[in-house]
């Protein structure tokens, strides 16, 4: 019996190889063969034949997998079925056979080029070709020798990592996991940015923008659960991390608690200006809203009185930040667009220095988060050979940096919080330059609409005084 499956691969073919081939599973390289190459020249081979035919891009080369059942056949056995395999199927493609017994069951490795080297044609995997080819020709194969196939309807034992991931956590979906998994690098982290990198240890893929998305490995899709829990926003996340994710829980307080700082009492100021208008108009759209301005209002007026909360919070702003006149917003604007500038050219030289350690700080998180792929793979599990070239990799990358894990993982959390610091600091000042434009276009229309609607108030009284 064989197990068959069919990968695409779009890294680097030679790393591929290196797998493939390796001396320690394929006894000394014993148990290999090339098609149309060496072992020396596989990787230029196939990149030659690429560049012939100017199909550098896309899937780089496939990867099939034969795993064969504990004790039913020897290694030499196994090598002649996939050499014959590659003859019958890949008869002009460059190919790299190797059979790797360094666990209880034997498996074959056959990585080869996705442009074939005659015609430059490109190799196209689907269901169709897996079965009526792949598996038609392995099964024929064990057939021809002896060995058992599955048969119509059996599954394999072979599953995603994620799917495995799952499983053994015990969660019903991969959002309930997320939260839970969440919530241990809230406990755990002692900053946003090491939180940060904590998940990333767990096996997610995080995205950054208005709102913070998570995906595992192996996963398609983004998940947002901030949108339905606001403990998972990155303010939540942070408000967690100061140690109330108990309180949080427990309902005792929102995930985010805006304290004003203690100001002493003073007397009321006397309002001019911007905020002085904005007085009157608050006033005016609250009498508007309590029907106590006659009812045949503009339609733009009833507009306007939807708007209320957002002229108060217009009000806050210009209060918070003593601003009463045209001249004092455009000085506060040009101020918070500096303020932006700074922070951008901040964040360059951040991400900048993140870029270059990037590969390194991947690499730090796939071990991490890939190593019960590697376990699971030395126990006989199919279906995770792509987890396990990821950690092989990642490994083989820290490995030639020489920077010992403990002082990366470190660095790695300072710069992401850095990162994430100064895109919060960016939002605020973005925040701030927008309600400088509303409240500039905005003034002159209150000014407008509070003329006609004391004119229109004064013609009311009028009519009501000839009534009399």
């Amino acid at each position: 019996m064989a197990v068959t499956k069919i990968l695409a691969r779009h890294y680097r073919v030679d790393t591929g190889i290196k797998y493939v081939i390796n001396g320690d599973k394929t006894e000394e390289r014993l148990l290999t063969a090339f098609q149309y190459c060496t072992s020396d020249n596989a990787y230029e081979r196939m990149k030659r034949t690429k560049e012939h035919f100017e199909k550098t891009g896309g899937v780089q080369c496939y990867h099939i997998i034969q795993a064969f059942k504990p004790g039913e056949l020897s290694p030499e056995l196994a090598l002649e079925i996939a050499e014959a395999f590659v003859r019958e199927h890949l008869p002009e493609y460059e190919a790299v056979v190797g059979v790797h017994v360094d666990k209880e069951h034997i498996h074959a490795h056959i990585l080869f080029n996705s442009v074939e080297r005659e015609t430059g044609k490109k190799y196209h995997s689907n269901a169709k070709s897996y079965y009526q080819q792949i598996r038609a020709i392995s099964d024929r194969l064990c057939e021809k020798h002896g060995l058992s196939v599955i048969l119509a309807g059996e599954k394999s034992h072979a599953v995603t990592y994620a799917e495995w991931l799952r499983e053994k956590r015990g969660q019903p979906t991969f959002r309930s996991m997320l939260q839970e998994d969440l919530r241990m690098a809230v406990e755990d982290a002692n900053d946003f940015g090491h939180f940060l990198m904590l998940v990333e240890t767990m096996g997610y893929e995080i995205k950054h923008g208005s709102r913070l998305s998570f995906r595992l490995r192996g996963q398609e899709h983004w998940i947002v659960p901030g949108r339905r829990d606001p403990l998972f926003t990155e303010d939540g996340i942070r408000a967690a991390i100061q140690g109330s994710l108990e309180a949080i829980e427990a309902g005792l307080k929102p995930p985010v608690t805006i304290r004003q700082p203690f100001t002493p009492f003073q007397k009321h100021p006397k309002y001019t200006g911007f905020l002085a208008l904005y007085v009157h108009y608050l006033y005016l759209l609250g009498k508007i809203g309590k029907r106590q301005y006659p009812p045949r209002m503009t339609a733009r007026l009833k507009a306007e009185v939807m708007r209320f909360d957002r002229y108060k919070a217009q009000f806050a702003f210009l209060r918070e930040n003593g601003i009463s006149t045209l001249d004092q917003l455009t000085a506060f604007k040009s101020g918070a667009e500096e303020r932006l500038d700074r922070l951008n050219k901040q964040r360059t030289i951040l991400n900048v220095q993140k870029k270059k350690r990037k590969p390194l700080y991947d690499a730090l998180a796939a071990v991490e988060a890939l190593k019960p792929a590697k376990e699971l793979y030395a126990s006989g599990m199919t279906g995770i050979e792509d987890e396990l070239a990821v950690y092989m990799a990642a490994v083989e990358t820290l490995e030639k940096a020489g920077i010992p894990h403990e002082r990366l993982a470190v660095e790695k959390a300072e710069i992401y919080g850095a990162v994430a610091n100064v895109n919060m600091e960016m939002r605020a000042a973005k925040k701030d330059i927008a309600l400088c434009d509303e409240i500039a276009g905005t003034a002159p229309q209150m000014e407008k609409a509070i003329q006609k609607t004391e004119k229109s108030q004064t013609k009311e009284v009028v009519r009501d005084d000839r009534r009399r």
